[in-house]
């Protein structure tokens, strides 16, 4: 894991991998993580664009304050690829072919 994350950043990452997963992570705290180790940008829909290392992704904001199952499972992949995984956690693989903006599909080069 990245040292530069303050104390709050690192615990909400730590709740996010633990296993079995927590079900009660704030979407405020996720937005704070994501806005201080990525891109990101509000759209009007509500929903939220990352762009965290190599990929992009939208993430619906959750009902209540308390981000869902998919969203978890969503922000574990990204964060792993990004290389912000806690130690013991194995790293998830991205095996979706994407659009890196430039005409190319498939892995970065």
């Amino acid at each position: 894991m990245e040292a530069h994350l303050s104390s709050h950043h690192r615990d909400t990452v730590e709740k996010i991998f633990s296993r079995p997963s927590s079900s009660n992570i704030e979407w405020r705290q996720v937005v704070s993580l994501l806005e201080a180790i990525g891109s990101v940008s509000h759209e009007r829909n509500g929903k939220l664009k990352v762009t965290l290392g190599p990929e992009t992704e939208v993430l619906p904001a959750p009902q209540g304050k308390d981000v869902d199952i998919q969203i978890l499972v969503d922000l574990r992949r990204m964060l792993a690829q990004a290389g912000f995984a806690p130690g013991n956690s194995p790293e998830i693989s991205d095996e979706r072919s994407r659009d890196h903006g430039d005409g190319r599909w498939g892995e970065p080069t």
